[in-house]
């Protein structure tokens, strides 16, 4: 007998739901926005409505009906603690697993093998699970008291560094001044700071500046702080797990040499680390965890 299960990805910039059938077959992918909770009110539908539009988009585009259920839902979502602030949602299935979202880049990029993952998204964290199961978590404090090397916490100090310089009158940033406004659509770095605060910008829409940050020279430092402090966290993790391979995910090792700096880092204090390509993206993790939910030692997975 056949039967359907699922996987979600729920992050700080979008959510991504992946089913699948009995047989580990990838039936569709589906999208929806941000998942996360962060200074959500009781009332908030955030959670709620990005996991539950995520998985409509994929059963959907598999051509699933509206009532299709799934023998096991995995929901990891950034910043998930075991308690839901807003709205809860409804998974059609009775098994709903809702958890943070390093054990699914974990499961998707080191595919079920023990071992580090680092994730350098939105937000950044550095997570560990041993042979035994043993899980350890370093970073992932949050925009506030920490991601370091995160596209948030990049994006914030070069924006805070060209803030600096306008109070300093120091005109030779102009070209990054220039490059940020025209990014944001802000007439000036006041009327950026304002849109901020007031939530015209939002959190993910500040970190998507990153990438276009990263190609100005004058914040390759800020990057390398960042990148050097996620390599020191892997470091740590090593030692925890006694398992010296290191999967590196998220947005962020797009850039090459923001990926370099955190490889060179991780391999000058662990000359036995073995730095290794993600094998599947973590919406694909969640789904192999569903498996696991069932019994189901499921490592590959298939079109």
């Amino acid at each position: 007998m056949t039967f359907l299960v699922a996987g979600i990805d729920g992050g700080q910039s979008s959510t991504v739901a992946v089913v699948g059938d009995e047989r580990g077959r990838i039936l569709a992918c589906g999208t929806s926005g941000p998942a996360d909770e962060i200074g959500v009110a009781p009332e908030s539908t955030r959670l709620r409505d990005a996991l539950q539009d995520a998985l409509a988009d994929a059963s959907r585009r598999a051509g699933l009906p509206q009532n299709a259920c799934f023998e096991a839902i995995v929901a990891g979502v950034s910043g998930y603690d075991g308690r839901i602030r807003g709205l809860p949602p409804q998974l059609p299935s009775p098994r709903p697993v809702l958890l943070h979202d390093a054990p699914i880049a974990h499961a998707g990029a080191l595919a079920g093998l023990p071992g580090v993952v680092v994730i350098a998204g939105t937000g950044s964290v550095v997570y560990t699970r041993d042979v035994k199961g043993s899980e350890h978590t370093f970073g992932g404090w949050g925009f506030l008291f920490g991601d370091e090397g995160s596209a948030f916490r990049i994006a914030c100090d070069a924006i805070a560094t060209l803030m600096r310089a306008e109070d300093d009158g120091d005109a030779s940033f102009g070209p990054e001044m220039d490059a940020a406004l025209k990014f944001f659509g802000e007439a000036s770095m006041r009327q950026l700071a304002h849109a901020f605060y007031s939530g015209t910008v939002s959190r993910d829409r500040l970190a998507s500046f990153a990438p276009a940050a990263l190609r100005h020279e004058r914040f390759h430092a800020i990057a390398d702080r960042g990148a050097d402090r996620l390599a020191a966290l892997a470091c740590r993790a090593i030692g925890a797990a006694e398992a010296a391979r290191v999967a590196l995910t998220g947005g962020l090792f797009g850039d090459d040499r923001f990926r370099r700096r955190i490889c060179d880092g991780i391999l000058a204090m662990h000359a036995d680390a073995q730095v290794v390509e993600p094998r599947y993206e973590p919406a694909m993790g969640a789904l192999l965890l569903a498996y696991r939910e069932l019994g189901l030692d499921v490592r590959e997975l298939h079109e």
